[in-house]
């Protein structure tokens, strides 16, 4: 990301591990056949209703065999488990593959909120989470 965004580093709130742990929160690994992490992502509460996906990465080398897709449908089902209503999530503008997989997968973008609310290249999207059968 800093890389990406000359230097500039995240200013979203710190996560410490027990943000990511019921009955708030979840974090997810994704394995390769060698047992190598190649991608992960997490849920963390953040507000009465909503919880804020955070940490969405998948390894350069594992990308484009749909690893992030599966990776948001099942954060999304395990933020329903914890009872969240929807999901926020703040993300950059020049994170076109980003995007397109949020935008597909029916995120809206909104205002963007504190702390991100003071910074152009942040965009923020929420999701209305389909109710447990």
């Amino acid at each position: 990301m800093r890389g990406l965004y000359a230097g500039e580093a995240d200013i979203g709130p710190s996560r410490d591990a027990a943000m990511f742990v019921p009955p708030d929160g979840v974090f997810l690994v994704i394995r390769d056949e060698e047992d190598r992490a190649v991608g992960c992502g997490g849920v963390a509460r953040f507000d009465d209703t909503r919880g804020e996906l955070k940490r969405m990465y998948v390894a350069p080398e594992a990308r484009g065999r749909g690893l992030g897709r599966r990776l948001l449908a099942e954060l999304e089902a395990q933020a329903r488990e914890l009872g969240y209503d929807a999901l926020v999530l703040e993300t950059g503008d020049l994170q076109p593959e980003a995007l397109g997989l949020y935008r597909s997968s029916g995120y809206e973008q909104i205002p963007c909120y504190p702390p991100y609310d003071s910074r152009a290249l942040s965009l923020c999207f929420e999701k209305r989470l389909p109710p447990l059968e």
